[in-house]
Order: C-alpha cells, then sequence, then structure tokens
C-alpha cells in the first residue's frame, strides 16, 4: 500500500462483518490510521482483531445490540477537512445513495446493510458501502474500501477479499 505522503489521511472502512475478520482484512486495511465499521460487527473480538491494524469506531447495524457501549448510532468525524458520517443505513428503510444524501449530512457517507459495494458522487458529496467483509451472502464477493483524504477532497478504492 506504499508510503502515505504528508497531509494525507488514509482511512479503512469495513462492513457487515457478522463475526468474522477474514485473514486479508490485515492486509487490505494496513497503514490505515483509523478504521470506520458500518455495522452489523458480530461481538466484540470483531472490534478486537480490527484494532491489530488500527484504531477502530463503530456502529451498530440491525443485527447488534444497540446498547452496546463500543457501538453508536452514528459516528460524525471530520478528518482533513472532510466530514464523514458512518451509519448502517437501516435506518431509512432499504438505503439507497439518494435517502442517505436526505437523511444524512457530510461530505462523505459510508454505510453498509445491503452487503453490496458501491461508490457513487453526487453534489460533491460521496457515498460509500464497502460491502460485506464477513460471512459470503448472497453470491456477492467480500470486500473493504480504503478512504483516501488529501487537501479536503475524498477518494475511495473497493478492495476485494479472498473467498476461502
Amino acid at each position: 500500500m506504499g508510503l502515505v505522503p504528508p497531509g494525507t489521511h488514509v482511512v479503512g472502512l469495513i462492513s457487515d462483518t457478522h463475526g468474522l475478520v477474514r485473514a486479508d482484512v490485515h492486509v487490505a486495511l494496513a497503514g490505515v490510521e483509523l478504521i470506520l465499521h458500518a455495522g452489523d460487527v458480530g461481538d466484540d473480538d470483531v472490534l478486537d482483531e480490527l484494532g491489530l491494524i488500527a484504531p477502530v469506531e463503530a456502529v451498530y447495524g440491525n443485527t447488534d445490540d444497540p446498547g452496546r457501549p463500543r457501538l453508536a448510532a452514528e459516528i460524525v468525524r471530520e478528518i482533513g477537512g472532510v466530514t464523514i458520517h458512518v451509519s448502517h443505513g437501516h435506518e431509512v428503510g432499504s438505503p439507497t445513495p439518494e435517502r442517505l444524501l436526505q437523511r444524512h449530512a457530510g461530505d462523505v457517507l459510508v454505510y453498509g446493510h445491503t452487503h453490496r459495494q458501491l461508490v457513487t458522487r453526487a453534489g460533491g458529496r460521496l457515498v460509500v458501502n464497502p460491502g460485506a467483509a464477513g460471512p459470503r451472502r448472497f453470491d456477492l464477493l467480500p470486500s473493504v474500501a480504503r478512504l483516501t483524504i488529501r487537501r479536503g477532497h475524498a477518494d475511495v478504492e473497493l478492495i476485494p477479499l479472498a473467498v476461502r
């Protein structure tokens, strides 16, 4: 993943682990300064393992207990001049970029729930679903994402994970 230029921030995005951290998540997210988990985490062992890579902040998904102290309803973080909003997406019913953009503020909206990778730009805002990183469901390939912020601009790269 190489050296990160000064003034650049790299954030790992992950969702829908459902209790499983695949071994290649460690490679895919190596060198990130923070991991944002968009819900359906599974047990706290997932957060502990991801914490070996970088500090982790997570929201609860529809399969998580909303009363767990390590999971929030939403995360709003400003990094490098970019505001990032993280939620699971289930709070808007069936999440779509349009519904999320109407409901939440932020330059970058990160969500999960659908297990489908998605990257779209709308009016200068970025909407990202990193896909599901946990057990394979719906014939979708597992993935995570790397969000790179430089000079107040965010770009994202989806990273497929090995299916074993």
